[in-house]
């Protein structure tokens, strides 16, 4: 592998990815290569149709390239099985969505021990509980720590969401990537949000990759790569490593998303 790629804990060359729609083939991603130095949060902005949506899901894993190569944390994705693609999502990246998934009929802590079961780190005879401890500094970081024991429908979509991520953050990936993580909230959320991300990114020195439509949230990263037609057109500096993170508190129960 090219020491390049070994540098970096994300890492893209040529990468392309084109849908069939009939006959005709359209390019959502086109020859887009990039480079995330560990400990890095780094926002990818772009308009609707501009190819980033497609791009999260080359990253995470979550398809497969037409061409070009994705290299995670050393590990060439195109020369892995399903298998252990999945096995390496698991392990190494925390997913963070739009739409918070979240399962209605567990609470909270049940949301994020099955995502902790799912990534396999409590099974087998090198099995490894959940760390509670941990799960409470995430708590309080994340201000839920009152609200575990409520199912989503309890929750307001910003507690929802800061569920969300503490499901993410709980197997301590290296790596979170984050698709439009405010997209349904209103902005004292989406700004709540946004400082958990950029804490969690500070404190626990995990890599944060960002996709958002809208500039003002990607400010908050310290790289922001513009996105158009499949292409990164430009890059620019965010304030995040300016930008002091505050605490803060719990949204009240019932308060708008």
């Amino acid at each position: 592998m090219p020491p390049e790629s070994s540098r970096h804990i994300i890492f893209t060359e040529n990468l392309t990815k084109i849908y069939a729609a009939g006959r005709i083939q359209v390019a959502a991603v086109r020859g887009v290569s990039l480079a995330v130095e560990p400990g890095e949060f780094v926002a990818i902005v772009g308009p609707s149709g501009s190819g980033k949506s497609t791009l999260f899901y080359l990253l995470g894993g979550l398809t497969r390239a037409t061409e070009g190569r994705v290299v995670i944390d050393g590990v060439d994705f195109a020369a892995l099985s399903d298998a252990q693609r999945t096995r390496l999502r698991k392990h190494r990246i925390g997913f963070v969505f739009q739409k918070f998934n979240l399962l209605p009929t567990l609470s909270a802590m049940g949301n994020i021990e099955i995502a902790y079961t799912v990534s396999g780190r409590a099974s087998g005879p090198n099995g490894v509980p959940m760390d509670l401890k941990y799960l409470d500094h995430l708590s309080d970081m994340l201000a839920i720590r009152g609200r575990l024991e409520h199912r989503p429908a309890e929750l307001s979509g910003g507690e929802q969401q800061r569920v969300a991520i503490a499901r993410a953050l709980i197997t301590r990936p290296a790596i979170v990537l984050a698709d439009e993580p405010t997209g349904n909230l209103d902005t004292k959320n989406s700004d709540a949000v946004l400082q958990m991300l950029l804490r969690s990114n500070r404190e626990l020195g995990q890599t944060t990759l960002m996709i958002t439509h809208n500039p003002e949230a990607a400010a908050i990263a310290g790289r922001i790569l513009h996105m158009r037609d499949g292409q990164i057109v430009h890059e620019s500096a965010g304030s995040g490593s300016t930008v002091a993170a505050q605490p803060v508190s719990a949204a009240p129960a019932g308060s708008p998303s």
